[in-house]
């Protein structure tokens, strides 16, 4: 397919060139034959012997000869110039289109699109074209979007924390220890958004330094959990994992994976009032799937597709705003993909949520 538009330009070429010259051959045939005939008519009414008029003969064939010529290249050239301006311009038109919509694109307008071609080469590069359109124009809105969640979610630690700044510096009073430990609050929320979205930003570039390193699943799942227990009150939610004992190893960063494995599980307690939260995992062909299971609030359907997104939170969540940063599961999501898995989410309305993903094995 590479050589296609190549050999469809040869192709033309040379279609031009025989139309010039089978142009050339028919249009100089007919007219000198028709030019030399009349130039011979004209001798013979002069009744002269052909020994007297071989000059003449020969000049008349000369005269025949380059007048048939001249029009034979007249015809044959404006019928090469007229079947290359229409090859040409079929192939051209495409690619102008294209680099006039290139510089809307330069200028912000990123709604224009390429129209189809009917050369198969220029289609599929009409196609990527506008692919490239739109997903340009995704990231541009995902920038917008980023950029006004960030406004947000900024202006209410820093308004709290000026609002008691100046409080205390119009009443030339020293801080009290619960106005200071609610800046330390407010700060280290401000602190743990700048250092997500950084870690984010690097995630969805591709630019986190990833150690892969074959793991074995049930002493990691006994160690997260050990970990989760002090975090969990008398009458609250039981803890456990389920897999078998034997079970393929991942290859994946072990930090990483600790790390995804602990805001899933947060996730789950911080929505699970009673109940049980269960790790689970089992194999299926290369990969290992890993699920956090728990009997929490769960989500509504509408509110699913959203779960991953950044800053994002669910209206009947019972946590404050202010106790997270809303973009855990999007950088969740993101190290599961850089390690070659996918995730996926299910919930039902006060049933509980289920969060599954993939590792591949070792």
């Amino acid at each position: 397919m590479r050589g296609g538009l190549r050999s469809r330009l040869f192709f033309s070429h040379l279609v031009v060139m025989l139309v010039g010259l089978v142009s050339f051959i028919i249009s100089s045939r007919a007219a000198s034959h028709q030019l030399f005939s009349g130039h011979l008519d004209r001798l013979v009414d002069m009744s002269h012997a052909i020994s007297e008029l071989r000059e003449e003969l020969l000049e008349g064939f000369e005269t025949a000869w380059s007048g048939s010529t001249a029009l034979s290249l007249m015809v044959g050239s404006l019928t090469a110039a007229g079947l290359s301006y229409w090859v040409a311009r079929r192939i051209t038109s495409p690619l102008v289109q294209m680099e006039r919509i290139a510089r809307l694109f330069a200028a912000g307008n990123l709604s224009e699109r390429v129209p189809p071609s009917d050369i198969p080469e220029l289609a599929r590069l009409s196609y990527s074209f506008n692919r490239l359109a739109l997903s340009l124009q995704n990231v541009e809105q995902q920038r917008r979007q980023l950029i006004g969640d960030l406004t947000h979610e900024l202006r209410t630690p820093l308004t709290i924390v000026r609002g008691y700044l100046e409080e205390v510096a119009e009443q030339q009073q020293p801080l009290s220890v619960e106005t200071a430990h609610l800046l330390v609050r407010e700060t280290r929320r401000l602190e743990r958004l700048i250092n997500d979205l950084q870690e984010l930003s690097k995630a969805e570039a591709g630019q986190l330094p990833l150690h892969l390193q074959v793991i074995v699943l049930p002493p990691l799942f006994d160690k997260l959990l050990l970990r989760f227990e002090s975090q969990i009150t008398d009458d609250g939610p039981c803890l456990g994992w389920q897999c078998d004992e034997e079970i393929a190893p991942v290859l994946a960063d072990p930090d990483r994976l600790e790390q995804i494995l602990v805001n899933l599980l947060g996730n789950a307690i911080q929505h699970t009032r009673q109940g049980k939260i269960t790790l689970t995992a089992w194999e299926a062909s290369a990969q290992v799937w890993i699920a956090v299971n728990d009997t929490g609030l769960g989500l509504a359907e509408d509110e699913l597709p959203h779960v991953f997104d950044r800053f994002w939170r669910s209206k009947r969540s019972p946590v404050p705003a202010a106790s997270g940063t809303g973009i855990g599961l999007a950088i969740v999501k993101r190290l599961v993909e850089l390690q070659g898995g996918r995730i996926e989410a299910e919930s039902q309305l006060g049933r509980g949520s289920t969060f599954r993903f993939s590792l591949p094995k070792a």
